[in-house]
C-alpha cells in the first residue's frame, strides 16, 4: 500500500508554492504592469525641407513664374489694338490693366494661407490651370466689359503664382544654395517683362492680338504636367484659422490705395476722390496692422517689418521694380509715338536689355553665395543709377543704338543686384516667417503703370 500511495502521489501534479517566488499558482493580485512603448515621433514628410536634386523642380517653378510675369508686360502692347477693336475711349481701355492690378492687391495676402491649406504643390497646379483657363477667356472676349471681367478672374491665380513659387523655392533649396537658386528664379521676375514687348509686338503686328492671351494656355499646361512629374509634394491640410477681419482690412485698404495711385493723374492728385481713397486706404492698413498684432493666428505676421535687413531689401526692390516697369512702359510708347516705330521693331529695341539681365542673373546668384549681398548690391545699384541718369536725356533725335546701350547698362545693374538684395532680406528672417514675408516681396505695387494708348 505504501508503494501504491507513493506511485499515486508521483502521478498527480503538485505545484510547489513559494511565498517569495510564485510560479504557476493563482494569479497575483498585484501583477507588474507591462511596459508601454513611448509614442513614435510624428512622421516628417519626406519631401519637406531642402532637397539635393532641386534643379529640375526649380526649373518647373520658373516656368509658372515666367508666364505670370510675362503677362504683365505683353498685354500693354495690344492695348491700342484692343481700343480700336472694342471702340472705346483711352480712359475706358485703361481699366484692363487697372482692374488686374486692383485684384492682385486683394488676392496676394491670402495666397500663403491657401498654400498651407491646400499644400504648395496642389496650390501651384490649381493656379497654373486656372490661369490658363482665364487667359483663354480673355482671348475670347468680344467687348470691353467681358475683357475687364475676365482680367479680374485672371488676376486671382496670377497673384498666387509668384508667392507660391517663392515659398516652394525656400522649402526646397538648401540655404547655402539660395543665391544660385534665386538667380535662376529671377529669370522669371526680371527677364520676362523685357521679352514681353518683343513677343507681344510680333503677335500684334503679324498674327493676332488675341494670341497674347492664348499663348498662356500651352505654357501653363506644360508647366502643370511637369509639376505633377517632378515637383515634390508638400504637406497641406493645416487648419490655421482664416483671419477674416484682417483680410477685409488689407483687401479694402490695398484696393483704395492702388485705385488712388492708378487714377491720380486722371482725377488729379489733390482731388477729393483721390485724397479720400488715400486716407481710407492708409487708415485701413493701419487698422490691419493693429488687428494682426492682437490675434493669435494672423493672416500676415507684421512683426517681420521689425527686421531692418528685410525692410531695406523691400525698399531697394521697390525702387528697382518701379524703374524697371517704368522703362518697359514708357520707352515703347516713346519709340512708337515719337520715333514712329512699329510694335515689332519696338520690341526688338527693348529685347537686348532682357538678354543682358538673363546673362548676368545666374552669375549674380553665385556671387551672392560666395561673397554675400553687399558688393553685388552696391555695384548693381550704381550701374542701374548710371543707366537711369543716361535715360533721363532721352530725346526724339537720339539713335536706337544709343538707347539700347543706355538700357543695357541699366539692365546690367538690375540683373546684378535684384536677386542678391531679395535673398539677403528673406534670409535674415526665421524660416517660419519666410512664407508670409514672401507676400511682401511680390506686392502688386510693383506692377506696371496703366497703359496709355498711343
Amino acid at each position: 500500500m505504501a508503494v501504491i500511495e507513493r506511485t499515486r502521489k508521483a502521478a498527480s501534479p503538485q505545484v510547489p508554492v513559494s511565498p517569495r517566488e510564485p510560479t504557476t499558482g493563482p494569479v497575483p493580485t498585484n501583477p507588474t504592469p507591462p511596459q508601454v512603448r513611448p509614442p513614435a515621433p510624428p512622421m516628417v514628410p519626406e519631401n519637406e525641407g531642402p532637397r539635393k536634386n532641386w534643379g529640375l523642380p526649380l526649373a518647373v517653378v520658373v516656368i509658372g513664374m515666367f508666364m505670370s510675369v510675362l503677362d504683365t508686360s505683353i498685354v500693354n502692347v495690344a492695348i491700342p489694338t484692343m481700343q480700336t477693336e472694342f471702340g472705346v475711349t483711352t480712359d475706358d481701355i485703361e481699366w484692363i490693366t487697372t482692374a488686374y492690378t486692383l485684384c492682385l492687391g486683394v488676392v496676394v495676402p491670402t495666397s500663403a494661407w491657401l498654400g498651407e491649406r491646400l499644400g504648395l504643390r496642389r496650390m501651384y497646379l490649381i493656379s497654373l490651370i486656372s490661369f490658363a483657363a482665364f487667359s483663354a477667356l480673355c482671348g475670347m472676349a468680344t467687348d470691353l466689359n467681358q475683357m475687364i471681367a475676365f482680367r479680374i478672374l485672371q488676376a486671382i491665380p496670377g497673384g498666387m503664382i509668384p508667392v507660391t513659387c517663392l515659398t516652394i523655392l525656400y522649402k526646397m533649396v538648401p540655404k547655402e544654395k539660395l543665391g544660385a537658386a534665386m538667380g535662376l528664379y529671377g529669370f522669371g521676375i526680371v527677364v520676362a517683362p523685357g521679352i514681353g514687348p518683343t513677343l507681344g509686338g510680333y503677335l500684334v503686328e503679324y498674327v493676332n492680338w488675341r494670341l497674347i492671351f492664348y499663348i498662356n494656355v500651352p505654357v501653363a499646361l506644360i508647366g502643370a504636367v511637369a509639376a505633377m512629374a517632378v515637383l515634390p509634394a508638400f504637406a497641406g491640410g493645416k487648419t490655421r484659422k482664416f483671419d477674416i477681419p484682417g483680410f477685409l482690412c488689407i483687401g479694402a485698404g490695398l484696393f483704395c490705395f492702388l485705385l488712388a495711385m492708378s487714377e491720380g493723374q486722371t482725377w488729379g492728385w489733390t482731388s477729393y476722390p483721390v485724397l479720400i481713397l488715400l486716407a481710407v486706404g492708409i487708415n485701413l492698413l493701419l487698422l490691419f496692422a493693429a488687428i494682426e498684432l492682437s490675434v493669435s493666428e494672423p493672416l500676415l505676421d507684421v512683426r517681420v517689418f521689425t527686421s531692418w535687413p528685410f525692410i531695406n531689401s523691400l525698399l531697394l526692390i521697390g525702387i528697382n521694380s518701379v524703374g524697371l516697369f517704368a522703362v518697359l512702359f514708357y520707352v515703347p510708347l516713346f519709340l512708337q509715338q515719337a520715333q514712329g516705330l512699329t510694335p515689332w521693331h519696338t520690341g526688338l529695341t527693348v529685347l537686348p536689355q532682357a538678354i543682358v539681365m538673363a546673362a548676368i542673373m545666374p552669375f549674380a546668384g553665385r556671387i551672392y553665395d560666395r561673397f554675400g549681398a553687399r558688393w553685388p548690391a552696391v555695384i548693381g545699384l550704381g550701374l542701374s543709377g548710371a543707366g537711369t541718369l543716361l535715360l533721363s536725356q532721352i530725346s526724339a533725335d537720339m539713335t536706337r543704338p544709343e538707347l539700347i546701350v543706355w538700357m543695357g547698362i541699366r539692365a546690367a545693374g538690375l540683373g546684378l543686384c535684384m536677386m542678391p538684395i531679395m535673398t539677403a532680406g528673406l534670409s535674415a528672417l526665421p524660416t517660419a516667417v519666410r512664407a508670409p514675408a514672401a507676400r511682401s516681396t511680390t506686392s502688386p505695387s510693383a506692377s506696371p503703370p496703366r497703359s496709355a494708348s498711343p
